[in-house]
């Protein structure tokens, strides 16, 4: 089991955070496109390797995000028509996310085999959250999962304050 974390800045521009181990050191970058169209968020491992990549499909009805590994796609996230509350659902052929993923409290699941839990840190200085890989091979889903969620949640919270 590997605990990994993710602290996200407060008010940054550039869109650069950095995931840690247990022992504070970087393990991965994450790097927005600030101000570029399509809006992407890279993943790069402590080598500087991509190892995930999420882009936000342009010209699209509803938001729609996709999650590449190595090169594949991995997942999908797609905001649901409706006419209440915003829902979003997440596409994957063998990943499953059980639980309150919207408030970042869920689990990450394989054939029905948990290998990746994420909770939300509270009472912190911007979004910060604790990750628990169960499966080292595929820590790196774990960590796109987890930044494509919040990608949705901050274009979601964009878009709802731009209309207000």
């Amino acid at each position: 089991m590997k605990q990994l974390y993710i602290k996200q800045k407060v008010f940054s521009l550039s869109e650069k955070f950095t995931v840690k181990n247990g022992q504070e050191q970087d393990v991965y970058y994450v790097e927005g496109s600030f101000m570029r169209i399509p809006k992407t968020f890279s993943i790069m491992n402590a080598g500087g390797a991509e190892v995930a990549l999420i882009t936000k499909k342009v010209f699209s009805f509803l938001p729609k995000f996709f999650v590449e590994v190595d090169g594949r796609e991995v997942l999908t996230i797609q905001k649901e028509f409706t006419f209440m509350k915003d829902r979003y659902s997440i596409e994957s052929a063998d990943i499953e996310v059980q639980g309150n993923w919207w408030d970042m409290d869920f689990q990450v699941m394989q054939r029905g085999a948990v290998v990746g839990e994420v909770s939300k840190e509270w009472f912190t200085w911007g979004d910060s959250y604790s990750v628990q890989v169960l499966n080292e091979e595929l820590e790196a889903i774990i960590i796109a999962i987890v930044v494509a969620i919040d990608c949705v949640k901050a274009d979601n919270a964009a878009a709802s304050s731009s209309s207000q």
